[in-house]
């Protein structure tokens, strides 16, 4: 017997399994249309629906429910600036000097390069931290566990729903991301996860062909 405080499961009401499958699959559909974007425009994103994407990511599951997270949402013109500067100049320095070639040949059918103009374009960018202390609670000082795979399930679900309103994403992981929380006026308890653009893609914006081909069922899952 538990002896801790529990309340009734709420949330899973009756549902046949066609129902489950055509829900299912229509996530899926949705989601299948998620794509990488690196041509944004500046078209203006509702603080609402950043603020309900950042309460969707956090009711993502955690170790020990102690939702190690912080999103700091970057949206004036001055600080993706710099966050471009920086970005930028760590950037210039991975592709000249620190990528291994089998790196670098991976990242060319994807076109990507040092320029990261959309960092400025975009309306919004969200730099993700994991915080190596904290708690359930505003203000707890314990330790966190299972950071990165619970910012990472987080991270997934900001994702989704950003996708659901019918805005565009691109994760950016440059290395390393330090100044991420200098400028952001984080904590050196927080380690910078990744930076999430997000907004409107342009109305000129491609894609990679090569981002296009992804695995079947087969390649990716197994049945025991």
């Amino acid at each position: 017997m538990r002896d801790h405080p529990c309340q009734p499961l709420t949330g899973y009401g009756p549902m046949d399994d066609a129902e489950r499958v055509a829900r299912a699959t229509a996530f899926r559909v949705l989601m299948a249309g998620r794509r990488t974007v690196r041509d944004f425009s500046d078209q203006t994103v509702p603080r609402a629906v950043v603020e309900q994407a950042i309460l969707t990511a956090g009711s993502a599951p955690s170790g020990a429910n102690h939702q190690p997270w912080f999103f700091s949402v970057i949206e004036s013109a001055d600080a993706r600036a710099r966050i471009r500067e920086a970005a930028e100049a760590e950037e210039r320095e991975f592709y000249a000097t620190k990528a291994p070639q089998e790196w670098l040949d991976a990242l060319a059918p994807l076109g990507t390069d040092p320029d990261k103009g959309f960092l400025e374009t975009a309306p919004v960018l969200i730099a993700v931290f994991g915080q190596k202390r904290g708690g359930p609670n505003p203000g707890d000082d314990r330790k966190n566990y299972y950071v990165a795979e619970s910012v990472g399930i987080a991270t997934g679900l900001l994702i989704a729903g950003l996708h659901s309103a019918g805005l565009a994403t691109l994760t950016h992981t440059p290395a390393p991301m330090s100044f991420l929380a200098d400028i952001c006026g984080r904590p050196a308890s927080e380690k910078p996860f990744l930076l999430l653009v997000a907004g409107h893609p342009a109305s000129e914006a491609t894609v990679p062909t090569a981002a296009l081909v992804k695995k079947p069922l087969d390649a990716i899952a197994a049945w025991l």
